[in-house]
């Protein structure tokens, strides 16, 4: 038997059939394309369905659909959260894949932070591990936790939104749309205090001056950084810091064997994972943090893909 899988982003779908050992066939790549609402979702059930036919054409008979979101989903309602897919606060994407999905091939869904979590514990970094957070930095930031061998989703499924840890008072009203931690370190956040002190500093002249403000990209903050552009060299000093106190709290309430950090930013910036647990060193109880290993991802961008297969298989198993 074998698992459909689909990794829902926010400007892509990926998808794949995946065995239980793991082998994966029949990788695509599609972009959304500004697509919303009913659009992406059509877009997903299209991809299923053609995986469907692909599968059932090569005679590979298949027993499970697993979903990641770029969200929140909740469980019961079986709908998701999705804040970077315009009309995805609540949309049916359970009862949408289930038009093509035949009755008898169970689907399971979940957040991306607990899709890349288990990806990692599958074929990754956190491979024979009991206890492991995933750090997923791009457009915000959120953790996946296993503790003790058990994936956290909290009261109604929320549980990871770590981007709104409080880590520097006094609260500043620009924390209200998406935390404190996000404001200074997700992918969103570099760009935006980039661009704050660009506007800010009539007297600089350097390279990110070349282009205009509104386009700066956090890819524009770490190729000026590489140039130790002084702007750029401030700003990701200061998600160091935050990420260093973020990952700091988080050992020191969890105690997990190892910090994983990955998402578009983790990219780039993991050529900082070893100042960033010199930072959190410096906040964190004091024998957790010495046991506890910090390292990038090592599934190329796929963690949620692969941890989507996961999710369904595992779900499969006697």
């Amino acid at each position: 038997m074998a698992t459909i899988a689909l990794d829902i982003g926010g400007t892509k779908i990926a998808s794949a059939i995946f065995f239980p050992d793991g082998k994966m066939l029949f990788y695509r790549r599609r972009l959304l394309k500004e697509r919303s609402g009913n659009d992406a979702g059509n877009l997903a059930t299209e991809i299923l369905g053609k995986l469907l036919a692909l599968a059932g054409k090569k005679c590979i008979p298949i027993d499970s659909i697993g979903v990641c979101v770029p969200g929140l989903y909740n469980s019961q309602t079986g709908r998701v959260w999705a804040p970077n897919i315009p009309r995805w606060n609540n949309y049916p994407l359970r009862e949408v894949l289930r038009r093509v999905a035949p009755p008898e091939i169970e689907i399971h869904i979940d957040s991306d932070r607990i899709c890349y979590i288990y990806g990692e514990m599958w074929q990754g970094a956190a491979k024979d591990c009991h206890s492991v957070i995933f750090i997923a930095v791009g457009t915000g930031i959120g953790a996946g936790i296993i503790i003790d061998g058990h994936v956290l989703h909290g009261a109604s499924d929320i549980i990871g939104a770590t981007g709104w840890m409080a880590l520097q008072p006094p609260y500043n009203k620009e924390y209200d749309s998406c935390g404190c931690f996000e404001y200074y370190a997700s992918g969103n956040g570099i760009s935006a205090r980039v661009r704050d002190a660009v506007h800010t500093d009539k007297t600089y002249k350097g390279k990110l001056r070349q282009k205009p403000i509104s386009r700066i990209s956090a890819y524009d903050v770490f190729s000026a950084y590489n140039e130790k552009d002084p702007i750029a060299v401030a700003v990701l000093n200061k998600a160091i810091e935050m990420w260093g106190m973020g990952s700091a709290n988080l050992v020191s309430l969890l105690n997990p064997q190892k910090i994983i950090w990955g998402g578009g930013v983790f990219g780039p910036a993991c050529i900082f994972i070893e100042d960033i647990y010199k930072e959190a060193c410096k906040w964190a109880q004091p024998l957790s943090i010495k046991q506890v290993e910090f390292i990038p991802s090592q599934l190329s961008g796929n963690s949620g893909l692969v941890g989507a297969a996961f999710l369904a298989i595992k779900n499969q198993l006697p």
